[in-house]
């Protein structure tokens, strides 16, 4: 019994709600309903559950009153109720004719659901097991007089927040909140299971980008969990992609391209062996990616680019941080923190020329709606965010991104950012605002050469906020770039960000504020923050998180002290720049010394000796 309580506690938890009074509505546990009479009179009817009764039978009720785990009611629908029966073990999940009420989960909960739907539609869900990885969950539908249920394919194995319950069986799009652990949970069960199905890693974000992108197409979305074959559901994802991306001002060739990923795929014979319905069949990852990470990503409002976590988390298992296959994730806080800086708002224009997944603009497009009305989000939607992907599998990623938060037309060009007609087409777009992460260490572009090609592209007087290795920032490296940089534009700002941000990548960045074609003036000081201290933690298998909630208060102080220049001993300092100079705070800040303590002098000093002993400068006497 300890054990089943388990399960139930791991079932509310994983349904993001708590036993009494939630947003959504109620939850009574273990058949605690007696303020609502109609339930409690139909529990009181079923009472206990009998060893054995078929589903059409209600002769054989025990004495007593039947105890769902859970009973859920809803405010925003008072004729429809939620019952959840747990076990703890996968063993006790059904029985073969769901006639063993008191054994197993999904009879049990459809002999509750039997004597419920007199007055109810009831969503029935029966969950066993102990685990996210050793666990069974069905969920069945019963509307109110009918004789019969329909089971929630789609649900199968997934545990939603009771409103998406309702969301679902209206055929509504679902929304939920960004959860890490979900995300996290999921790439890994897909990675696994795709690297045994031997996928390649160039197919894999194809592979998850098209499926989420035909998930747009409403037939598709509620035809595929009919389909009755391997090759049927491949063909129909491919009808499906082609329909959506023809709304969207993609290129036949690209559109092509997509559809000759799943065309080899198809060909899979591992892939197409696997029964459709079962763990790890096509429906499978489907039904993975609609039902838990298509829903965080389709709250327009949020910052979070669900998706690019998700790919990021995915593609750690296939080779250490990820960057190998192309992609290092800007940290969500500093997507946020570059846009504020930049003050993107309804009226913006924004440009990524190394866009990635797409976080930069998944980003941009939420604090541009935030004081937008129905006809400016459209607007914004159609002509205020472009992007530029070189990558076939991130390109991908970014438009699958950009269509599901129903951006009107996916403006991300398939390219090389500095080919004359993607340029050419830019320039004409009249872009006042460039955010970019460009890609590091690379043999024929250097970063600033990135940051001197998105600030020719914006407007004049546009701001152009980039994040750079913190090389780019110093006076000995890039000395014609930079000097070419300074003759055209402005360098307003630099913050030294915290050196473990991009963790468990290790390199040091900052971020340069620039305002395009208006040459810098050597006599005009710019501003430059010490931003090392974000608040944000590491935590085992977490990464750098925000656990005592202190970005918030830090973001506001940083961009207090930019936008009234404030000089802060200790956080930033004002200074008179030219290409030859060092753009780091660290270079003219003075040091609070009120702050410093015996331990700083101590590292300084074991820092110095480890550099010692490192050049080979320590001998012994």
């Amino acid at each position: 019994m300890a054990v089943e309580r388990y399960t139930e506690s791991l079932t509310l938890k994983e349904m993001k709600c708590v036993i009494g009074k939630n947003k959504f509505g109620y939850v009574f546990p273990q058949g605690d309903v007696a303020d609502i009479d109609k339930i409690d009179r139909l529990l009181k009817q079923a009472g206990g559950k009998p060893r054995e009764c078929a589903l059409e039978d209600f002769s054989q009720c025990k004495r007593g009153k039947a105890r769902p785990e859970y009973v859920i009611t809803f405010y925003d629908d008072i004729n429809t109720i939620l019952v959840v029966e747990c076990k703890n073990t996968v063993k006790r999940h059904c029985s073969e004719k769901y006639n063993k009420p008191s054994a197993y989960a999904v009879d049990g909960v459809l002999y509750y659901a039997k004597f419920l739907k007199q007055e109810y539609n009831v969503i029935a869900l029966a969950v066993s097991g102990t685990s996210a990885e050793n666990r069974k969950v069905d969920t069945f539908y019963w509307i109110k007089g009918q004789d019969t249920y329909t089971v929630l394919e789609k649900a199968r194995d997934i545990i939603l927040e009771p409103q998406n319950y309702l969301e679902l069986i209206k055929g509504n799009r679902l929304k939920k909140a960004y959860s890490l652990d979900e995300i996290r949970n999921t790439a890994i069960d897909m990675h696994n299971s795709l690297r045994e199905i031997k996928v390649t890693e160039a197919h894999k974000p194809i592979f998850i980008a098209g499926i989420l992108i035909a998930l747009n197409d409403e037939d598709f979305s509620k035809s595929y969990s009919s389909l009755t074959s391997y090759k049927s559901v491949m063909q129909n994802i491919q009808n499906a992609i082609e329909n959506v991306l023809e709304e969207s001002d993609i290129k036949s060739s690209r559109v092509s391209y997509i559809k000759q990923v799943f065309n080899t795929l198809q060909d899979n014979t591992k892939f197409a062996e696997i029964p459709l319905g079962h763990s790890k069949s096509i429906t499978w990852y489907i039904e993975q990616l609609e039902m838990k990470i298509k829903p965080m990503m389709d709250y327009a409002d949020s910052t979070v680019d669900a998706l690019g976590v998700f790919y990021h988390e995915f593609i750690k298992y296939s080779g250490g941080d990820g960057s190998g296959l192309g992609i290092v994730l800007t940290p969500q806080h500093l997507t946020e923190f570059m846009c504020d800086l930049a003050n993107v708002n309804k009226n913006s224009r924004i440009v990524d020329i190394c866009c990635g997944s797409g976080s930069f603009l998944v980003t941009a497009m939420s604090k541009m709606f935030q004081d937008a009305n129905p006809d400016e989000i459209e607007k914004i939607r159609r002509y205020g965010l472009y992007g530029v992907e070189f990558d076939d599998g991130l390109y991908t990623l970014a438009v699958a991104n950009m269509i599901i938060r129903k951006d009107g037309k996916s403006n991300i060009y398939k390219g090389d950012c500095f080919n004359k007609e993607i340029t050419r087409e830019l320039k004409e777009k009249n872009i006042n605002i460039g955010l970019i992460n460009p890609p590091y260490s690379q043999k024929d572009v250097v970063e600033l050469e990135f940051v001197e090609h998105l600030l020719d592209i914006l407007t004049a007087g546009g701001i152009g906020v980039v994040v750079v290795p913190m090389s780019c920032a110093t006076g000995t490296k890039y000395k014609e770039i930079r000097e070419r940089l300074m003759k055209k534009h402005t360098l307003k700002a630099v913050f030294s960000m915290p050196d473990d941000i991009f963790y468990p990548a290790g390199t040091n960045v900052c971020v340069m504020v620039w305002e395009a074609h208006t040459p810098h003036d050597s006599a005009q000081e710019t501003f430059f923050g010490y931003c090392k201290e974000d608040g944000f933690v590491k935590k085992k298998k977490l990464g750098r998180i925000d656990a005592l909630g202190k970005w918030e208060s830090v973001e506001k102080e940083w961009l207090r002290l930019y936008r009234n220049r404030d000089v802060v001993d200790g956080l930033s300092a004002r200074h008179c720049v030219g290409y030859e100079d060092e753009w780091l705070c660290e270079a003219y800040m003075q040091t609070d010394y009120t702050k410093l303590t015996q331990d700083d002098f101590q590292a300084t000093l074991n820092d110095y000796l480890a550099y010692l002993i490192r050049e080979g400068k320590v001998y012994e006497a």
